[in-house]
């Protein structure tokens, strides 16, 4: 999958009908998912954001929209 795909995908899920809860599941599934594709570090890596800036900034736009509780 594209960079744009995964967009679309949390496009998808924020306008969703879907409960906060389960669009919450589904956006931390979607992390994971980046996470695989695109080899995300665990830690910090600035040398890695550097490289994967668009990358990066899909990440942290899915992480800042979830509810966590």
């Amino acid at each position: 999958m594209t960079l744009s795909d995964y967009q679309k995908q949390y496009e998808d899920i924020i306008h969703s009908a879907f409960s906060e809860k389960t669009k919450d599941e589904k956006l931390a599934s979607l992390m994971t998912e980046l996470e695989k594709e695109f080899c995300i570090p665990m830690l910090k890596n600035p040398k890695w954001e550097r490289k994967n800036k668009k990358v990066n900034a899909l990440y942290r736009k899915i992480s800042m929209t979830r509810t966590l509780e």
